[in-house]
C-alpha cells in the first residue's frame, strides 16, 4: 500500500507594518502623478512633495523594522525594489514633464531609468540566478541619492512656479486668471524669489550624482551576471 501524501495548508503572507509599509509606499507612486490631476500649481508641487517624502522615509522603516521583529517576507523581498523603481521612475517623468524639459535633467534622467530597464531586464534573464546580484550598500547610497535630488526637484519645482507667478501678476491683466490657480495668498514668495534657482541647482547637482552612483552599481551587476551571460562553447 503506498503511503499517502497530503498537502500541508498554503502559508499565507502576512499582513505586516513592513509590508504595509512597503505595499503603501507602492501606491505612493503613481499618487505623485495624481496630485498634477486633481491639484492646481504650486499646491501639486508641495503635497507631491509631501507624499513622495513620505514614502521614501517608509523606505528605510519597512527593511528596518523587518530585520528588528524579523518579519522578513517574500513579498517584502519581492515589492520593496519594485516600489522604489516606481517611486524614482514616475517622479523623474513628471519632474522633467512640469521643469520645461531641462537638458540638465533629462540627461542624468535618462542615465537613470536606462539603468532601472537594464537591472530589471538583467534579473528577469537570469532567472534563478538572479540571487547572485544582491543589493550593495552602494547601490542602497543610489536610491537615498535619487530619492533626496528628487525631493529637492520637487520643492525647487513649487518655488519657480510662485516666483514666475509673482513676476505674471504685475501685469494686471493677469491677476485675474493668476488667483484662479491658488497663487494669490501663497506665503512662501520671499523664499521663491531668492532662492528658488539655488534649490533647484542644488536638486540638478543631486540628481547627477544618483546617475553616476546609479551608472556604477548597474555595470557592477552587469559585471557580476557576466558568467552567466557567455554562450557554452557547442
Amino acid at each position: 500500500m503506498k503511503p499517502q501524501i497530503t498537502a500541508g495548508p498554503a502559508t499565507m503572507t502576512p499582513w505586516t507594518v513592513p509590508n504595509i509599509l512597503t505595499v503603501l509606499r507602492l501606491l505612493a507612486a503613481p499618487g505623485v502623478a495624481v496630485m498634477f490631476l486633481y491639484f492646481h500649481r504650486p499646491w501639486a508641487d508641495w503635497f507631491a512633495l509631501a507624499l513622495f517624502s513620505f514614502a521614501a522615509i517608509t523606505d528605510f522603516f519597512d527593511g528596518y523594522l523587518a530585520r528588528a521583529w524579523k518579519q522578513e517576507s517574500r513579498l517584502g523581498a519581492m515589492l520593496d525594489p519594485i516600489a522604489d523603481k516606481a517611486m524614482v521612475v514616475i517622479a523623474l517623468l513628471v519632474i522633467t514633464g512640469y521643469s520645461g524639459m531641462d537638458p540638465w535633467l533629462i540627461l542624468p534622467a535618462t542615465a537613470i531609468l536606462f539603468r532601472e530597464v537594464f537591472v530589471s531586464g538583467l534579473r528577469e534573464f537570469l532567472g534563478d540566478s538572479a540571487g547572485l546580484l544582491q543589493v550593495t550598500k552602494l547601490a542602497k547610497w543610489k536610491t537615498t541619492a535619487q530619492m533626496t535630488a528628487i525631493a529637492v526637484l520637487f520643492l525647487a519645482m513649487g518655488l519657480e512656479y510662485v516666483r514666475e507667478a509673482m513676476t505674471l501678476r504685475s501685469h494686471t491683466a493677469l491677476i485675474e486668471t493668476l488667483s484662479e490657480f491658488g497663487t494669490q495668498d501663497v506665503n512662501v514668495v520671499d523664499l521663491a524669489q531668492s532662492g528658488g534657482d539655488l534649490v533647484w541647482k542644488t536638486g540638478l547637482g543631486l540628481i547627477w550624482i544618483a546617475a553616476v552612483l546609479t551608472l556604477i552599481t548597474g555595470w557592477d551587476y552587469f559585471r557580476k551576471a557576466q558568467p552567466y551571460l557567455r554562450d557554452t562553447p557547442k
